[in-house]
């Protein structure tokens, strides 16, 4: 059976200006009623009139005045969670109805860390690429730039080499979604005449490395240490894309996960030497609850489309 509206919650919907809401929300966000002013093309006077008339529909105070500063209440916290939701939903609305009328193709809007192996995404995105009825968008960035987008539903998916962990503010839904062995590779050119042993053949010898702030630098700098390996870096490189070609074209050994150097080591350009004990790269899908999941998104994660099951970290 069908419920219908009460009048009384057409009465408290009426209460709430979503125009005055969103004044306060620019304005909490921003810390300064001038700088917000300007932002928004109103007058300071407009401004916080807007305001005083949500704080008199709320009968509540959401900011008190510090000298020439504005400092948001407990009131005005609580007030700013729920608005930092009904707006995130209504940019989740937005996205998810966008091209309706116009087309049948879905859009999957996925953001990747700069760091993150192309290889990698692209053998993840294979299916997808291959959905005529799914336009893809990509970008790239720092990881807390495509998490403030993911937040407000600008973003479907981000994906990472490191994981994050929920809280209160932040309702993100971490899953592991692939483990890549680590490497030690070298120039393919000439087949040595025994295997290669690690650590013994590694010690002394020239290397390349991922940059410093890599958690497979970190695992790789610790077994060293454990295991009294000394090596010459040659050259840090945060990016995997110039971590590959410097490995392909320096000579010296580097320090890669497979699917970094796939084609080269196809092609016998490089060669792997061996797989670094206790060093393992993990790649993570990081989404957060919304109403309508694009059914690609679905598609993309389901476990039993990769090799090994996905794993949850929430």
């Amino acid at each position: 059976m069908k419920k219908s509206i009460q009048k009384s919650e057409l009465l408290q919907a009426s209460r709430i200006n979503y125009h005055h809401l969103h004044y306060f929300w620019a304005v909490a966000k921003e810390g300064n009623l001038t700088r917000t002013a300007e932002l928004l093309h109103v007058s300071q006077s407009a401004l916080s009139a807007q305001i005083k008339q949500l704080e008199t529909q709320l009968g509540l105070t959401l900011f008190t005045r510090e000298g020439r500063r504005l400092v948001i209440t407990e009131a005005g916290q609580m007030v700013l969670r729920h608005a930092e939701g009904i707006f995130a939903m209504g940019a989740e609305l937005i996205a998810s109805v966008e091209g309706q009328g116009q087309a049948t193709r879905q859009k999957l809007r996925i953001g990747s860390v700069a760091t993150l192996s192309r290889n990698f995404q692209e053998n993840l995105l294979r299916p997808v690429l291959a959905d005529d009825a799914v336009q893809l968008s990509l970008e790239s960035g720092t990881l807390d730039e495509l998490l403030a987008r993911l937040i407000v539903h600008k973003l479907d998916l981000v994906l990472s080499n490191r994981p994050v962990a929920r809280d209160a503010e932040h309702p993100w839904r971490c899953r592991r979604i692939a483990r890549q062995p680590v490497i030690l590779v070298g120039p393919g050119k000439s087949k040595p005449a025994r295997p290669f042993r690690f650590p013994q053949d590694a010690q002394g010898q020239d290397i390349v490395l991922p940059g410093q702030s890599s958690d497979i630098r970190s695992r790789f700098d610790s077994l060293c240490e454990q295991l009294g390996l000394q090596m010459r870096v040659r050259a840090e490189v945060e990016d995997m894309a110039m971590l590959r070609l410097i490995a392909r074209d320096s000579g010296a050994l580097a320090l890669v996960p497979g699917v970094v150097v796939q084609d080269e080591l196809k092609s016998g350009v490089l060669r792997e030497l061996c797989r670094v004990p206790q060093v393992e790269e993990s790649f993570y899908a990081i989404t957060v609850p919304r109403k309508l999941e694009p059914p690609a998104l679905k598609t993309l994660l389901h476990p039993q489309d990769r090799n090994q099951p996905s794993q949850a970290l929430e």
